[in-house]
């Protein structure tokens, strides 16, 4: 099994994070504009440069006018399928996530996207996928795809600070003379 970690990325807002949200009020009063210049009589090419849309879209709206008037251009409001965790539900995942892996009775404070599902799973009650829970950590929560450094257990920080202090300098070749 292949390990991806994972952080909350701290320089990104989770307002930027993720695909932008489409604004379907200002998008409804773009059209709702058109329809009153459909009722001025303008044509629409002139309304597509007014309101700022291609004049293929202005027909489209155009028709639907014609067929529905000005209720057939309001916003039929969100599309697609509404998401299985709500934003309360994702808060509380988040913070499950920040406590750590060890928290959870994970060995290691890894976070892998099996593990993430687990967590979800035990703490909102609903399952995903662990290849649906990168989109949920990286679109939604913002947090960020990491590798952790691999060191070695014998590893002695402080013998290697002295040597790089003390032994390097006396190996360290001196500038010649040409160089001075």
């Amino acid at each position: 099994m292949r390990s991806v970690p994972v952080k909350q990325s701290a320089t990104r807002s989770r307002a930027r994070c993720g695909a932008q949200k489409r604004d379907l009020t200002a998008l409804e009063q773009r059209r709702l504009h058109a329809a009153e210049l459909f009722e001025e009589g303008l044509i629409p090419a002139e309304i597509a440069r007014r309101v700022g849309v291609r004049h293929q879209i202005v027909s489209h709206w155009r028709k639907a006018w014609r067929e529905g008037g000005r209720d057939a251009l309001r916003s039929g409001g969100p599309v697609g399928r509404r998401p299985k965790l709500t934003t309360e539900q994702l808060e509380v995942v988040n913070a499950a996530l920040v406590t750590g892996a060890v928290a959870f009775g994970y060995s290691t404070d890894v976070w892998t996207l099996p593990r993430v599902a687990e967590v979800i799973q035990r703490v909102t009650g609903v399952s995903y996928h662990p290849r649906y829970v990168w989109y949920l950590l990286r679109q939604q929560l913002c947090w960020t795809w990491q590798r952790p450094a691999r060191r070695a257990i014998e590893r002695d920080d402080e013998a290697i600070h002295d040597w790089v202090k003390q032994r390097w300098p006396h190996l360290k070749k001196r500038r010649s003379a040409r160089t001075r």
